[in-house]
């Protein structure tokens, strides 16, 4: 289901980073499913990668190209008013499918219950899992200009991706 869609203008990395940081900036970013697709080298990790140093993830943030997932686990946000204390911090997965051949393998790979547990999933090359995976809450399609800038299709596809889509600086609309 497709609720809403906006495309943005990336002229820079700067740009990617900004709208990485008003993702982090809700606590709903914490329990979405994000899917990221685009050519190779449209931006995809360099996206995940500002992401997550805005929620706070510190050391080396590693493409799980190889890997096919990468675990972290996102510092807890400052308290917030009615937060239950002492919360455990959410783990972050950033999964990468490109190598996958067969969209089975992310079943044989026991994925079902990593993407069923909460925390924040980024997945790169999701067609590759095709009909497999869960309705995201937000699909970014990055599509590399001549001039390095990205246009950006941001896809809400859940009434918590809406929320998410609500991040997006309104500077970088495309024209």
């Amino acid at each position: 289901m497709i609720l809403e869609t906006r495309t943005l203008h990336w002229p820079d990395e700067a740009a990617c980073a900004t709208f990485a940081q008003a993702l982090a900036a809700l606590p709903e970013t914490r329990r979405a499913c994000i899917e990221l697709e685009g050519t190779l080298g449209a931006g995809k990790t360099t996206f995940v990668r500002h992401l997550l140093r805005a929620l706070g993830v510190t050391g080396r943030i590693k493409s799980p190209s190889y890997a096919i997932v990468e675990p972290y686990e996102l510092p807890m946000p400052p308290e917030q008013p009615g937060q239950p204390p002492g919360v455990a911090p959410l783990p972050l997965l950033h999964f990468d499918f490109y190598r996958f051949g067969d969209p089975r393998e992310w079943e044989d790979a026991g994925f079902r219950e990593l993407f069923a547990a909460p925390g924040l999933k980024l997945v790169e090359w999701p067609r590759q899992a095709d009909g497999l995976l869960p309705v995201p809450d937000l699909h970014l399609q990055i599509e590399p200009a001549l001039d390095d800038s990205r246009q950006v299709t941001l896809t809400v596809r859940t009434a918590l991706g809406r929320a998410l889509l609500a991040a997006a600086p309104d500077s970088g609309a495309a024209p």
